[in-house]
């Protein structure tokens, strides 16, 4: 339930921190020994370098945390769905770098992020309906999710024999 007593206000400031550096972790964890992967992988020239990664994914965590704390401390009726949501979307933030760098299932990783995208998107919609400034916090996430979206289809189509084969023409 959104904070509405000190209690709940200190709860909800270290409960969505804490979730999104557990997402962090995650994929932090998937991608630890992803440098030469990322390296061995044939990219397209607009492919950014691996050191961009990691800056690019804490300043998103940061915003993603502050965003679903705003949304806690407003006290309205559709914050709880919204932060269901944003939960959900983080399982699924966290799922992609197992299944992409971990598990080198490229057309699964794909289908996921394109699913990802969508609940971010939801999220953002769900946020603004709470707070606008947490909404416009995620925008950020959403467009850097738009490119790694179409980076993840590239990469996987140029990789087929170390991701998988690509079912589409």
């Amino acid at each position: 339930m959104p904070a509405t007593s000190p209690r709940n206000t200190l709860l909800g400031c270290i409960l969505w921190p804490a979730l999104t550096l557990l997402a962090a972790a995650s994929g932090g964890l998937a991608s630890s020994n992803s440098k030469d992967f990322y390296a061995a992988l044939t990219r397209p020239a607009w492919a950014p370098p691996g050191w961009l990664f990691g800056p690019v994914w804490t300043a998103l965590y940061v915003l993603m945390a502050i965003a679903a704390v705003l949304v806690w401390l407003t006290p309205d009726r559709r914050s709880r769905p919204a932060l269901v949501l944003f939960t959900v979307q983080l399982v699924l933030n966290g799922l992609w770098t197992w299944l992409f760098f971990t598990w080198r299932l490229g057309a699964i990783a794909f289908a996921e992020i394109l699913l990802l995208w969508a609940l971010i998107a939801w999220t953002i919609i769900s946020f603004a309906r709470v707070r606008r400034v947490a909404a416009v916090m995620l925008l950020p996430y959403l467009a850097w999710v738009s490119f790694a979206s179409f980076l993840s289809l590239t990469i996987w189509r140029l990789n087929p024999t170390i991701l998988g084969t690509f079912p589409l023409p």
